[in-house]
């Protein structure tokens, strides 16, 4: 029982280890980095900049090193950098099995389709948990390390909220996955609608008359700057999320059990 997802989660290991190492010596440069700015005027700086671009990074209150982490690390890396990352590996998880022929002997195994789909992608969860999970002890240690503090709780917290909002992602590559046969157009479409919903909250959102298009994106639903600072968020948004998510999921299984492999 659940041998598809130990053995899919085996394989994604290594990957998860490379992608906690490099999002970690990044975070770990940002923090070093605060540090030679501290004498910095940053809300300064940035005060000229054009709202939309506040608001699509996240810029609040940099001269703390919540704010700067929120703006620097969480909504570059977190919202952007990995929920495209997962959008794109979601992507793969059944074209590429089907381009290559693996997929006939999945489809082989005495398992519904339903089941094979969510065992190949719970194993996900794999980097998914581990990014999470490392990278907000990893990020503490550094932030430690250069002599400032940061609320451990409101850390956590953050990175807690994102695993929501990763599904979501992930879940749209799993729709494009089941949809196409080729890996390459599946995980493109991906990306492709992910940084499309991204844009639309960030910039298109903020205009008064398409104020309503930016419920649409699932970068509305998270917000990691003010977790950071404060440790403020609404339930109801990781609800929204994980009902997304359920939906999402429950497509794929339908065109999955509905297409010819």
């Amino acid at each position: 029982m659940f041998e598809t997802v130990r053995y899919e989660g085996k394989r994604r290991i290594r990957g998860a280890a490379v992608l906690t190492a490099g999002i970690g010596a990044y975070a770990g440069f940002i923090i070093w980095y605060f540090t030679v700015l501290e004498d910095v005027d940053y809300e300064e700086v940035f005060n000229d900049l054009p709202p939309a671009m506040l608001e699509a990074f996240g810029i609040e209150s940099l001269s703390t090193i919540e704010g700067f982490l929120g703006a620097q690390v969480f909504n570059f890396v977190w919202l952007l950098g990995l929920g495209l990352y997962f959008a794109y590996v979601g992507g793969g998880i059944v074209a590429s099995d089907i381009e290559t022929g693996r997929m006939d002997i999945f489809l082989s195994l005495p398992v519904t389709r339903a089941r094979l789909l969510v065992e190949k992608f719970g194993a996900l969860l794999v980097p998914m948990l581990a990014v999470n999970a490392l990278g907000g002890p990893i990020i503490y240690l550094f932030v430690v390390a250069v002599g400032e503090t940061i609320p451990l709780d409101h850390l956590l917290l953050a990175h807690l909220l994102s695993i929501p909002f990763l599904l979501v992602c992930a879940g749209i590559g799993l729709v494009f996955s089941v949809a196409v046969d080729r890996a390459a157009i599946a995980e493109r479409g991906a990306v492709g609608t992910v940084f499309v919903l991204y844009l639309l909250e960030s910039v298109v959102g903020g205009a008064e008359a398409y104020d309503w298009i930016q419920y649409l994106s699932p970068t509305q639903y998270y917000e990691p700057t003010p977790v950071l600072i404060d440790g403020s968020f609404e339930p109801i948004d990781s609800a929204i999320l994980l009902v997304a998510f359920a939906g999402l999921l429950m497509l794929s299984q339908a065109l999955f059990e509905c297409r010819d492999v």
